[in-house]
């Protein structure tokens, strides 16, 4: 889709107040917390996982963020009642936001599974919200399987009522927009859709999507893709040399080339013991025994125990592979502690992803603390829109809002 420039404003007058927004299906925060950063005021959140709603009110409303919380099946809200109680007339809310629940429009629902998913549903049920609140613009998060043929009903149907109320969808459908290209150490392709009311004048100073900030290293740009390495420490010299043997097999580099290369590798900060969401799933005997086997950056592929099911089956190569550490990770999903379900083996450790690790690819703050079991957090991290990705484009929503004084109105 090309890119649009687009400025929204409202006829006749410049907006200087700080900006509102409502977050629906905000989970853990990770929508919320970007929005915050971005300077918005997030005057309510609807969520309906309990743990996910313990985590929002531990992060967000306890740190000083006056925010409403709902806990509750968004179905059963009174938004009228919620409107009278945040005193929030219609055309008042600045910024809609929320990701309806995804799984039903997920890439692993093959053939028709997923196209009566009743999850599907919440997307058009997002429109409620829209039709009372009239706010001036409104930004889904989905998956791209919500762009597949099978899903076109869902799709059709939100993009018809949108017309109907008055929006105006930006390029007219949702855009597939990619993590890693705005600082978000991940390969997480997502679709978005944003909206704005028609009685919004448009300017010319502002794009949609915006800008990436981060680009492939072959572009040779000022700042490429985040690592996956990143968010990991620095590993013992051992560990080193042998990164450096394993680029020199796999790329048929001398040793010099390969040492030159993992110089330039970047690691972050170690995780604290003290920290609660530094815990890994413990492994079989034989669980980590393989894992001692795979070779750095390396896949099943590398190794010649198979499971019994993977033995004829040549998909999902990614089950039980490290993590890659010159690249951005794979996609942080609801089993990111879980190595039978993704490339989420510890880069040199014989285990899987720390949640911490995992909170870090989706670019939450160390201070951000997770609560419930490991799969209830696993899920809450999974299920988050990547902090650093959500603050990008709600700071280019936002700007779409803000006029400078001298600026004419269309």
């Amino acid at each position: 889709m090309a890119k649009q420039r687009i400025t929204i404003y409202e006829k006749h007058r410049v907006l200087n107040k700080q900006l509102t927004a409502i977050d629906l299906f905000s989970g853990a925060g990770g929508f919320s917390l970007a929005a915050i950063k971005s300077d918005l005021k997030v005057l309510a959140a609807i969520e309906l996982d309990e743990c996910a709603s313990k985590t929002y009110r531990k992060n967000i409303i306890k740190r000083n963020m006056p925010v409403k919380l709902i806990n509750k099946d968004i179905n059963e809200v009174d938004i009228p009642k919620l409107m009278k109680e945040l005193k929030l007339k219609s055309k008042e809310l600045d910024i809609l936001i929320g990701g309806p629940p995804c799984q039903g429009f997920s890439s692993h629902r093959i053939l028709n599974r997923g196209v009566n998913d009743p999850r599907n549903q919440l997307l058009i049920k997002y429109f409620d919200f829209v039709k009372e609140l009239k706010p001036k613009a409104f930004l889904v998060e989905n998956v791209p399987g919500l762009l597949w043929k099978k899903h076109e009903e869902y799709l059709a149907r939100f993009l018809k009522l949108a017309k109907k109320n008055g929006y105006k969808v930006v390029g007219g459908k949702p855009v597939v927009i990619n993590a890693r290209d705005y600082g978000v150490p991940q390969n997480r392709r997502r679709a978005f859709i944003l909206a704005y009311r028609e009685d919004i004048c448009v300017a010319h100073d502002a794009e949609w999507p915006p800008k990436p900030t981060h680009f492939s290293p072959s572009e040779q740009k000022a700042r490429s893709w985040r690592s996956a390495s990143e968010v990991f420490e620095e590993p013992p010299k051992s560990v080193i040399n042998k990164l450096i043997k394993r680029y020199m097999s796999v790329n048929g580099w001398s040793r010099s080339e390969a040492a030159q290369f993992v110089s330039k590798i970047k690691f972050g900060s170690p995780v604290k013991n003290s920290d609660p969401c530094n815990i890994h799933m413990v492994h079989t005997d034989s669980v980590a025994k393989r894992f001692s086997e795979t070779p750095l950056n390396g896949s099943r592929e590398d190794i010649a125990f198979k499971l019994k099911c993977h033995e004829d089956y040549k998909g999902h190569k990614d089950v039980y592979g490290r993590v890659i550490f010159h690249l951005p990770s794979n996609t942080i999903t609801t089993g990111c502690n879980n190595p039978s379900k993704g490339r989420f083996v510890h880069p040199w450790l014989n285990h899987g992803f720390t949640l911490r690790h995992a909170a870090r690819l989706q670019t939450f703050p160390d201070k951000f603390v997770f609560l419930g079991n490991t799969t209830e957090q696993a899920r809450q991290i999974g299920n988050a829109v990547p902090v650093a990705l959500g603050t990008e484009l709600i700071k280019a929503v936002s700007k779409m809002f803000v006029v400078k004084k001298k600026a004419k109105a269309a």
